[in-house]
Formats: C-alpha cells, structure tokens, sequence
C-alpha cells in the first residue's frame, strides 16, 4: 500500500513540476554538456506554443494581438515585408481575382460533369501549368469552382459542378473559345449546395 501511495505522489510532482515550465521554457532550459537554445519570436506565437503545450486550446488571435503593418521605409522583420508587400498588393490591384479555394457549405455529392480544362503529366512544370490554367478560368469565370488535382499520375484542372450535360457543353464551349482546344466534359461526383 505504502508504495501505490508512494508511486501515486511522486506521479503528482512530476506532472505538476512538467506544467510549471512551457515548451519555450523547457527547450532554453540549460543543460552541462548541451548547446544553448534562444528563441526570439512574436508574443502572440509564444501564447499560441505555449498555450497548446499546457493543454489550453486557442482560436484565432484576437484582433488586437494581430501585428498591424507598418508603412516605413525600411520593414523592420521579414514577417512585416510580406504583411506590407500583401497589404500594398491587395490595395494597388483591385481587378485581381479572389484564387483562393472556395468550399459549398453543407453541399452533398451526386453524379454529374464538369469540364476537364487541362491534363498534364506528373511534373512541377505540369503542377504549374495546371494552376495557371485554373487561375486564369478563374478570373474569367469568378463564380463557376475549378479544381485543380493530382489524380495519379497526372496534374488535372477541371472546372464546374454541372448536374446536367448540356450545362457542362455550354462551359466546354466557353473554354474552347478561350482557347483550351483539348477541354473535354468528364462523367463523375460533383459537389452541390442543398
């Protein structure tokens, strides 16, 4: 009995000395033997490290946590030149197109069609050309999705969630006008909104 109650208080200071410290904490620690480590970054990454090393679970930093770029003349780290270089980008162009991805909510799968815009190879030139092609389908057509996959072994960008074939044709259409000669319609699952 004596060594269960044993067993079980030394279990507890151990588990209480190991939340005592923080991962940063832990890993600057100085060792005889052992290299020195420093880190130097941001509080709000600090916070989100040591938070989730102490079982603490984080959202999205707070909008005043949120590191604000400044417009100097010489961007004091790496991390402002590209907040200020995507700042400068989004306020200098605003033709540009939104490429990021879009998702349907609550959307289910069926069969259906879309438009099969480019089929590469399994190369990073393939990679590229297939998401040059979306990008370029997608400022032309802003609210039809592309999607642009690896099925293997190829780089495929396919366009549109189309239930029927006549709506997939009048797509194929569109991008042969565009000048995507081999666009062919393919059978298979699309996902749509409820």
């Amino acid at each position: 009995m004596r060594y269960i109650i044993t067993i079980t208080i030394l279990c507890v200071g151990i588990f209480t000395n190991a939340d005592a410290q923080t991962f940063t904490q832990r890993i600057q620690k100085a060792a005889a033997g052992q290299g020195k480590v420093t880190i130097h970054q941001d509080s709000v990454i600090d916070q989100l490290v040591n938070n989730a090393m102490l079982g603490v679970k984080t959202g999205t930093p707070a909008k005043s946590q949120v590191a604000k770029p400044t417009h100097t003349s010489q961007p004091s780290s790496a991390s402002q030149t590209s907040s200020i270089s995507q700042t400068s980008q989004s306020t200098l162009a605003p033709d540009t197109v939104d490429t990021s991805k879009k998702l349907i909510r609550n959307g289910y799968k069926i069969t259906g069609y879309r438009v099969q815009a480019f089929a590469g190879g399994n190369s990073r030139a393939d990679r590229i050309k297939a998401e040059q092609t979306g990008d370029h389908i997608k400022a032309q057509f802003a609210d039809v999705p592309v999607y642009v996959h690896f099925y293997s072994p190829r780089w495929i960008c396919r366009v549109g969630n189309f239930r029927t074939y006549e709506e997939a044709h009048q797509m194929l259409v569109s991008l042969r006008k565009l000048g995507y000669t081999e666009a062919t319609i393919v059978k298979g699952k699309i996902t749509v909104s409820n």
